[in-house]
């Protein structure tokens, strides 16, 4: 079998080489609509969006409406489903009448208990609890139906019975974060400042009685049901869990650790060491893995009032992490532990902060701060996704409602809201402001590939802006048509879009690809950058031009329009013709210029000169695509001339569509009479011989003196008399010593002007 290639392999290496050079700066340009990227988390809705970038379906998010719960809302949890019976003449079925949870709040250090009915969008408060304390952070509802509250800026556990609190046990800590029930009847609690984890003996703490105070040590704790079951180095126990093979897991702050605790307490191992981040939830797996929701922030930002009398800290600390006019400077991570091996991030969000984890199906539900996020995690795909969010700052907490449904505690504004992911309402999706870089008119907007859905079931609108604002200067919203499956409209312009896409509501299982939007970026000005009149009597010698590639490149496949990876790209040409000779050349003028254009626009150049007398224009390059060009002078007047210089725009541009712009250029002088010597001197002084040459030009500044010695010496003066060089009549002095000038009877001085015009003499030296 022969190794040769074949004549259809080398044909289509040609014809890939030649064809990239046909893609080289093309007029239309194109932007790729990212929908992972490109939208916010609540200008979704019944939508989702992928890592990748793609529109998928999604759930609904919706805000309910009620009395007020509380200023900030730290915590939700479930009370279960009351059902009712039905009788009808099928018979008796009963279904859910009405959901119950309770919410832990502050400053007041109440806890609420909210109902709400299925289908409805409204709820009802009531409050089950008020603690001395002004925040009820941590809440965990009891089979008896006694409710267990941990409370800050003071640790202290309480034990609420239909209202009335039963036992208050303090902590020698300044806040109790999180509760776990054991299967042993017994609860875990996790306190800060110092990091501890307590178990409870609950039977022993509703004996306990009202204590006030704090408790000063451990050991005073265990006649009440309150006995130490681990404890770490950092500040804050956040978040504590329990594994399938019955070892408990913590997550700390302000470094952000996770710890492995054996079934019985002790001392903890580290699971994952971290810094100045704070692990916010915890959230195990069947198979004895689980996943930590992470958050890095640069200072102490996470950390709770550590005194009673700030009774108002942690309310401005919690603006303080999410408030959107400063933004979220830190980063989240999900962080998935195995049951045997290493960690393994799984999800990274930079100005994002993390606040839940939860089981959706066989994917993650998470909410976040700064923008009201929420979002999802599908650990098959290994994808993340962006779900409907909501108006306010931060979603603090989850709870499952129904099968495909969640309901959602949401701070700065403080409420609740409904994700129901069966929800039958239309989809929308509305993008950010998208920056085409440049005004531009836009075409078409392409959808590549839709699955399980038809372009004609999509309808899509546009705003475009030529400022920046996100809110000032939109255009009304403009359908556009489709045409050519495509979506455009004839009249669209600016340099800010964006899209509202809406899909009819029995849409499901589909995927919407990234779109592109084609656009014609505005067509600007060529900027002449350089212009050189350059000495008379001298001549180019332009360099050959280098040969393009012939094979692309990786970069050059992956960045067509990007000029500096272009084997044939112009700035290689230039280099070229930089290194051009110039050689002596009478009578001869050269004039160089670099004109750019920011749109990468193929330019020719007509230089015309006239006379500053004259009316008419001469032409001596007419549209040459060369930035040079050089003529002969000797056939023109003596005089100044008035130059200019004319761009236009060549093809691919159409020529409805080309620029011309003519640019007033610098003067040229032509002088073809040589300077006058009015003037010499010969003199020797302090061993010394002293030559001056005194002279004047009538249309040129001079230039200096060449003396020429006739014993083989030569010197050149350019700096005159009296020291300034900027005048048509100058003189110039040669002091030589006497030892350079031995033997020497006579010198040839030649005075020059700038117009490269010479005169001589030759005087004695005698």
């Amino acid at each position: 079998m022969s190794s040769r290639p074949s004549a259809l392999f080398v044909s289509c290496v040609c014809f890939a080489a030649m064809s990239l050079g046909l893609s080289a700066d093309p007029l239309t340009k194109q932007q790729e609509i990212d929908f992972g990227r490109d939208v916010a988390s609540r200008n979704l809705k019944g939508l989702a969006t992928r890592s990748d970038g793609r529109l998928l379906p999604g759930p609904v998010f919706t805000d309910l409406t009620g009395p007020k719960i509380g200023d900030i809302l730290w915590t939700l949890k479930p009370l279960g489903a009351e059902r009712i019976l039905l009788k009808s003449a099928q018979g008796v079925t009963d279904r859910v009448g009405s959901y119950r949870f309770l919410v832990g709040t502050g400053p007041e250090g109440k806890v609420q208990e909210v109902t709400l009915k299925p289908g409805e969008t409204t709820y009802t408060v009531r409050e089950v609890a008020d603690v001395a304390e002004t925040h009820a952070i941590a809440l965990l509802p009891l089979p008896n139906g006694d409710l267990l509250i941990g409370t800050s800026p003071t640790a202290a556990l309480y034990l609420y019975r239909n209202g009335t609190a039963l036992a208050r046990v303090p902590l020698p800590a300044d806040s109790i974060f999180d509760f776990l029930p054991l299967p042993d009847g017994t609860v875990l609690a996790g306190t800060g400042n110092p990091g501890k984890i307590y178990r409870l003996d609950l039977a022993k703490l509703a004996k306990a009685g009202i204590i006030d105070g704090k408790v000063g040590c451990d050991t005073l704790l265990a006649d009440h049901g309150v006995t130490l079951f681990g404890e770490i180095r950092d500040r804050n126990v956040r978040r504590i869990a329990r594994l399938t093979d019955g070892a408990i897991i913590a997550g700390s702050s302000p470094k952000g650790n996770v710890y492995r605790f054996d079934a019985t307490g002790g001392a903890p191992v580290f699971l994952q060491e971290n810094r100045d981040a704070e692990v916010v939830d915890l959230l195990t797996q069947p198979d004895g893995s689980f996943y930590a929701a992470i958050v890095f922030t640069p200072g102490d930002t996470f950390r709770l009032a550590k005194s009673p009398d700030a009774k108002d800290d942690a309310k401005d600390i919690l603006k303080e992490k999410d408030a959107p006019k400063s933004g979220f400077a830190g980063r989240s991570s999900v962080v998935r532990f195995p049951a045997d091996g290493f960690p393994e991030p799984v999800i990274g969000k930079n100005g994002l902060s993390l606040y839940r984890l939860a089981q959706q199906g066989d994917s993650l539900l998470l909410t976040a701060g700064e923008q009201g996020d929420a979002l999802g995690y599908d650990p098959v795909a290994r994808r993340t996704l962006t779900y409907a969010g909501s108006a306010s700052a931060q979603l603090n907490d989850i709870a499952p409602l129904a099968q495909d449904s969640f309901l959602i505690l949401r701070n700065n504004a403080p409420g609740l809201a409904v994700l129901d992911f069966a929800s039958a309402e239309p989809r929308s999706v509305e993008t950010k402001r998208i920056d085409l870089g440049q005004p531009a008119e836009l075409g078409a907007l392409r959808f590549p590939r839709l699955r399980n859905l038809q372009l004609d079931q999509l309808t899509v609108e546009a705003s475009t802006n030529q400022g920046s604002d996100e809110l000032e200067g939109w255009t009304p919203w403009t359908g556009l048509k489709l045409r050519d499956d495509a979506f455009q409209l004839d009249t669209l312009r600016g340099r800010y879009v964006r899209y509202r896409i809406s899909l009819p509501q029995a849409a499901a299982d589909f995927q919407v690809d990234k779109p592109a939007q084609y656009f014609r970026p505005q067509n600007r000005r060529p900027v002449l950058a350089d212009f050189r009149i350059f000495p008379p009597n001298q001549g180019l010698i332009p360099a050959p031009e280098q040969p393009g590639n012939v094979v692309s490149t990786l970069g050059q496949l992956l960045f067509p329009n990007q000029r500096e990876l272009k084997g044939d790209a112009p700035d290689k040409a230039k280099g070229s013709f930089l290194g051009s000779q110039v050689v002596p050349q009478t009578g001869v003028q050269i004039i160089y210029w670099n004109v750019t254009d920011p749109d990468g626009d193929s330019l020719a150049y007509t230089f015309s000169i006239r006379a500053d007398s004259a009316k008419e224009w001469t032409d001596l390059a007419v549209q040459i695509t060369d930035g040079y060009v050089q003529f002969d002078t000797s056939s023109l007047a003596e005089g100044l001339y008035l130059t200019r210089l004319t761009v236009a725009e060549q093809a691919p541009r159409p020529a409805a569509q080309r620029i011309s712009y003519t640019f007033e250029t610098d003067n040229l002088l032509v002088d073809h009479t040589p300077p006058v010597i009015t003037d010499t001197k010969v003199a020797r002084a302090d061993g010394n011989l002293v030559v001056t040459v005194s002279g004047r030009d009538a249309l040129s500044l001079l230039e200096g003196v060449e003396f020429v010695l006739n014993n083989g010496v030569r010197d050149i003066v350019l700096h005159p008399v009296d020291g300034l060089l900027d005048g048509r009549e100058e003189s110039f002095r040669l002091e030589l010593p006497e030892a350079r000038a031995s033997g020497a009877t006579s010198v040839e001085v030649i005075l020059y002007d700038q117009s490269g015009n010479t005169v001589s003499r030759r005087l004695s030296l005698k």
